[in-house]
């Protein structure tokens, strides 16, 4: 039973399993519910779901790391984590939703400095922590985008 409810969970209900790009394929799957469900942007419930998300795959991503492999890619929840924290606080736009996208994937795939000590970790904590920081990163980056957009010379808000 713990093996498969680490597999529903570690793969994001199976969204770990598409044969290439799985971690992209999960952090587009949290952006578009983040974007077509309105309740998960409620600050409560993306809090709440952000941290039930970082415990229970420290666990199931440990989980799977024993079956699968060091830092399977079967294991995504790191990644739908990760992308809802790089949307924590962001003003609600697509435009908002798609530059954490781009800007997770990004922070996610070059894994500058914390990002890649953190993945270090062992087990299930460094699958998560890694994401976990590429999301703050994100959002971090996010809010100087939004900062920086009034003040070019066309004067873009979102």
């Amino acid at each position: 039973m713990q093996k498969w409810l680490s597999r529903i969970f570690g793969t994001a209900f199976g969204i770990g399993y598409v044969p290439f790009a799985s971690g992209t394929f999960a952090s587009a799957a949290a952006a578009l519910l983040y974007l077509y469900v309105p309740a998960i942007r409620e600050l409560p419930l993306l809090a709440l779901l952000i941290v039930l998300l970082a415990v229970i795959g420290v666990w199931a991503s440990g989980a799977m790391e024993k079956e699968y492999g060091e830092d399977p890619s079967q294991a995504v929840i790191d990644e739908v984590a990760g992308q809802w924290i790089s949307l924590l606080f962001i003003p609600f736009s697509p435009l908002t939703v798609l530059l954490a996208f781009i800007l997770f994937r990004l922070f996610d795939v070059l894994k500058p400095g914390p990002v890649d000590w953190a993945q270090r970790l062992p087990g299930g904590w460094g699958i998560m922590a890694d994401d976990v920081l590429a999301g703050i990163f994100a959002n971090l980056s996010l809010r100087l985008v939004l900062l920086a957009l009034p003040l070019l010379p066309f004067g873009v808000a979102l």
